[in-house]
């Protein structure tokens, strides 16, 4: 079952994501490295690497894998960097960052969801992860500046918390909109923000709420 579902996982990474143009090396490999598996519900893991989002609770979802190597890829991640995530989710994107970058802050606000995330990741051995749960819209600004931000839920607008704490030539990556969304690259440079439209995406909604505990 593990080598049947290792074979998946390469051809996922094949055929879903190497062929549609994304060809950052490092990136690639963890992706051919994380078990994807690992970050749905156990009735989900033969089809964890189908091309597809998949339900993970509380009305959210893992995004589907191209997307993930899209935005993780259009973010430029050096291993230097420090990157925050909106929306931890299952976790599967934080370890894509994390083999990436040198340091990934996460934030989630549903509870269930940010143990569930944070257990999984621990158990793989992730030690370059800090957690937080609460209003990711917040960001998490006494950690700022970050060189990336990516948020994994749409927002109808993007939030100013979050620009607000790009470093000096960061990115951030957002899905943006209600019924239509798009996926945008914001830059900062020279202490302006320029906005670039990627493509057209559908994203569960960016839920706002109370800050909570960090770790």
């Amino acid at each position: 079952m593990i080598r049947d579902l290792d074979a998946h996982r390469e051809e996922m990474v094949r055929t879903q994501i190497e062929s549609r143009g994304v060809v950052d090396p490092s990136l690639l490999r963890a992706m051919r490295r994380i078990p994807r598996h690992f970050f749905v519900h156990e009735n989900l893991r033969g089809v964890a690497y189908e091309d597809e989002p998949l339900p993970i609770g509380g009305r959210q979802t893992i995004s589907q894998p191209f997307i993930v190597a899209f935005m993780t890829e259009a973010l430029a991640l050096k291993p230097s960097d420090k990157a925050l995530e909106v929306g931890t989710g299952s976790g599967y994107q934080t370890a894509v960052l994390a083999d990436l970058a040198a340091e990934v802050l996460t934030v989630e606000i549903i509870p269930e969801l940010a143990a569930s995330a944070r257990a999984v990741l621990s158990r793989l051995g992730y030690a370059n992860i800090r957690f937080r749960t609460g209003d990711g819209a917040e960001g998490w600004p006494e950690e700022a500046p970050f060189d990336a931000v990516i948020v994994t839920a749409a927002s109808a607008q993007v939030p100013d918390a979050l620009t607000g704490q790009l470093a000096e030539g960061g990115r951030m990556i957002i899905p943006v909109g209600r019924d239509r969304q798009t996926l945008r690259m914001i830059r900062k440079k020279g202490g302006r923000l320029i906005e670039t439209a990627l493509l057209g995406v559908r994203f569960v909604p960016l839920i706002t709420g109370t800050c909570g505990e960090a770790s």
